[in-house]
């Protein structure tokens, strides 16, 4: 990689777009009680308007991916960062709980799933050596992490000083930045160009049959029933967290820094899997790090609810947050090769917002029903666990 400074710039290109795209996405949960307070909305139906965002933004994913499998990257991240910055900009004059499921749930979502890992990891795969590619989908991956450790602080900020209305305006303005990141990481893109530096056997297939292959393979749907679980997961934190913050009767401060800390571990995590993808069979990389999830969930439990408590379970359970992309995508490329890795890869991310509209739906309901997030704990534990074990049958080759 030192010798193809050319590789870098891929690379850092593709992360600064994750940057922005995942740091807007993953910083939602922050706008939930004051949009609460300031619209007079019931929590379950903010709830379900991120909800729906968090099952819109895996439906974009494998359409994303198709397109730009088909016609080129470039049209697709364009949009997408284009369409996240409309719906937040919008949210504030469309406060019904509709409206928010349009601004929030549709268009905010699509936009950044357009211009998110199923892409991104496309490009960056069809680009670059095969030897190359762990590391640089950690360092993409990174970025996304990055992205929440900036973005989370700087909101809770905005949110203080000008009201949720205020943060969300600016939010819209934030996102265009990642526009000549984009730009820069597909100049001189062909369009539907095989990689010159696979040699997948599978490389001059159509996409229906990539497609066809994939779905009559087993461990293609292990992987999915994985990713599914960790959705749940995922979703259900980064949007119940602040409401669990809350409840212990400690500052949305904590909230906003335990986000910022989750961002952060997970730009180490995600470097230390993305180098460990290349060393060690990928399906034993995400047993490991599902386990540790639940793990870590039955510690907190035990813990007194301080805000060093929460400092420390956002660390641990950050160093693993997204950091189960980089596996998952190199068993997809492995399995089927890289030429429609964005398509492969987005219908396993489908598949983890499904997990996702499930655990930040059912996060608002139960929290709506029993006033606490109680059971919802013991399920993530048990989808964790279960996360772990599916992924020991996957037939994995060992390149």
């Amino acid at each position: 990689m030192s010798r193809h400074p050319s590789s870098w710039l891929i690379i850092v290109c593709a992360a600064a777009v994750l940057m922005v795209t995942m740091g807007a996405r993953q910083s939602m949960g922050l706008f939930v009680q004051p949009m609460q307070y300031g619209t007079g909305l019931t929590i379950t139906a903010i709830s379900f308007a991120l909800a729906v965002a968090q099952l819109m933004w895996g439906v974009a994913q494998p359409i994303a991916g198709a397109v730009a499998d088909r016609y080129g990257a470039r049209p697709v991240l364009l949009a997408g960062i284009v369409v996240l910055a409309i719906g937040c900009l919008m949210t504030p004059w469309l406060q019904s709980g509709w409206g928010l499921v349009f601004t929030l749930g549709i268009l905010s979502a699509v936009g950044s799933g357009a211009g998110s890992f199923s892409v991104l990891m496309g490009v960056a795969a069809n680009k670059l050596p095969p030897q190359s590619r762990g590391m640089a989908s950690g360092v993409i991956n990174a970025g996304g992490s990055f992205g929440q450790f900036v973005f989370a602080p700087v909101l809770q900020r905005l949110i203080t000083a000008f009201g949720w209305m205020g943060a969300m305006y600016s939010l819209a303005l934030m996102c265009l930045a990642a526009l000549p990141f984009a730009l820069r990481l597909t100049r001189r893109e062909t369009a539907a160009a095989p990689s010159t530096a696979s040699a997948s056997p599978v490389a001059e297939q159509s996409l229906k049959q990539a497609v066809k292959q994939a779905f009559a393979d087993r461990s293609y749907w292990l992987l999915h029933l994985g990713f599914f679980t960790c959705g749940f997961h995922i979703a259900f934190l980064v949007t119940h967290l602040p409401g669990e913050v809350a409840l212990c009767g400690l500052p949305q401060s904590v909230a906003a820094w335990s986000l910022a800390i989750i961002g952060i571990a997970n730009v180490a995590g995600s470097l230390f899997i993305g180098a460990m993808v290349s060393r060690y069979r990928s399906k034993y990389l995400l047993f490991w790090m599902y386990g540790s999830r639940a793990l870590l969930i039955a510690v907190y439990l035990m813990l007194p609810r301080t805000d060093l408590t929460f400092y420390l379970f956002a660390a641990g359970l950050g160093f693993t947050w997204l950091a189960t992309v980089p596996p998952t995508a190199a068993i997809v490329g492995k399995l089927f090769g890289v030429r429609y890795l964005a398509t492969l890869f987005g219908f396993t991310l489908l598949s983890h917002q499904i997990g996702g509209f499930l655990g930040a739906y059912l996060g608002g309901v139960t929290i709506s029903r029993f006033g606490d997030f109680g059971w919802m704990w013991y399920a993530d534990m048990a989808l964790a666990v279960l996360a772990a074990l599916v992924n020991l049958p996957i037939r994995e080759p060992k390149i």
